[in-house]
């Protein structure tokens, strides 16, 4: 399998979070429905219904997205790295052993954590040269009910801290997304607000067309 070798850049706009779970016929007409716009990145939640054919999914997502040049990373299980076609890791908190990682990996690869109102993890993505930061939740969520609430103040404060990539994630809705324009950041990660609907293209047009 040939492998990644350079690092796919992560655009701005709408990150998108996938639910590996989901029945692969409806997972791949709804992935390619969101391919037909452009997006920031895909990241795989670490979410899979069964421990069968990982790899296998993995690649055929990496196959589709990379047809688009969209960077795909896998949500904290970085082994998979290793033996896919993925291009990077994102990480739900910092992990103690960042440079064993990138040695057993041998390879470039994008690397993304999630951020909450403690500013530790941002300066550990400043110190390891992470590719971008998520703050999660901005709004309450279902899907993110382990995360606090980010206030406004933590993000601008790690935006002085940080200068990559910041993306904003859990409770953003077409219609609460306008709220957070004044803030610095680079794009929204979204999962149930787009990967639910029935049109995962236009909720896409609805989250920028509101964005401001």
């Amino acid at each position: 399998m040939e492998m990644t070798l350079t690092k796919r850049n992560i655009g701005a706009g709408v990150y998108i979070v996938i639910d590996p779970s989901m029945a692969k016929p409806v997972l791949y007409n709804k992935l390619d429905a969101v391919l037909t716009e452009k997006i920031a990145a895909l990241q795989i939640w670490d979410n899979f219904g069964s421990e069968d054919g990982i790899p296998e999914l993995i690649n055929e997502l990496c196959g589709r997205c990379h047809h688009k040049d969209v960077p795909v990373l896998i949500n904290n299980r970085w082994q998979y790295l290793k033996d896919t076609s993925l291009d990077g890791v994102h990480f739900d908190a910092v992990p103690n052993n960042y440079e064993q990682i990138q040695t057993e990996v041998n390879r470039p690869f994008l690397c993304g954590i999630t951020c909450t109102n403690d500013m530790q993890p941002v300066i550990w993505a400043k110190d390891n040269g992470v590719d971008y930061i998520s703050f999660c939740s901005m709004f309450p969520s279902a899907t993110v009910e382990s995360c606090e609430l980010v206030s406004h103040n933590s993000v601008h404060r790690a935006k002085a801290i940080y200068d990559g990539p910041i993306f904003l994630a859990g409770g953003i809705k077409p219609d609460n997304v306008g709220g957070l324009r004044h803030l610095p950041y680079t794009g929204i990660a979204v999962i149930s607000g787009v990967m639910n609907s029935d049109a995962p293209g236009q909720s896409i047009h609805e989250y920028l067309k509101n964005e401001g």
